[in-house]
């Protein structure tokens, strides 16, 4: 079964904890689409981008051949998770879901966050 975006975006906001997600291309760091509350989700957008950019220069610098699932960012209330989508119509796109830390289970939010990337259709 495959999902719209809105659709998409709109069940990442079910995950236990969720407070806000967005699609982003980070050729651009543009948001491609967002849902949510409490952050300012295009500002967040461009400063994810160039996390991702970063590591991926480092995993070239060092060498590495390998391909980022997810990245993760913990502060002091929230779980910042960054999965980058892997299929061939998600290249250069990641998805990016705020959590909150006392409502979250991670470990579940990155597999639901992986299951709602597989039936993305963009």
């Amino acid at each position: 079964m495959s999902t719209t975006l809105d659709q998409t975006l709109a069940a990442a906001l079910e995950i236990d904890g969720a407070t806000a997600v967005a699609l982003v291309d980070y050729e651009s760091g543009m948001s491609l689409g967002h849902q949510g509350t409490g952050i300012d989700l295009d500002v967040a957008a461009a400063g994810n981008t160039e996390v991702i950019r970063a590591k991926l220069r480092t995993m070239a610098a060092l060498g590495l051949d390998d391909r980022i699932e997810d990245i993760l960012i913990t502060l002091g209330q929230q779980y910042h998770l960054i999965r980058l989508l892997q299929g061939a119509d998600g290249s250069g796109l990641f998805l990016y879901l705020v959590l909150d830390k006392s409502r979250a289970n991670l470990a579940l939010a990155r597999r639901q966050l992986s299951n709602l990337e597989r039936t993305l259709t963009i």
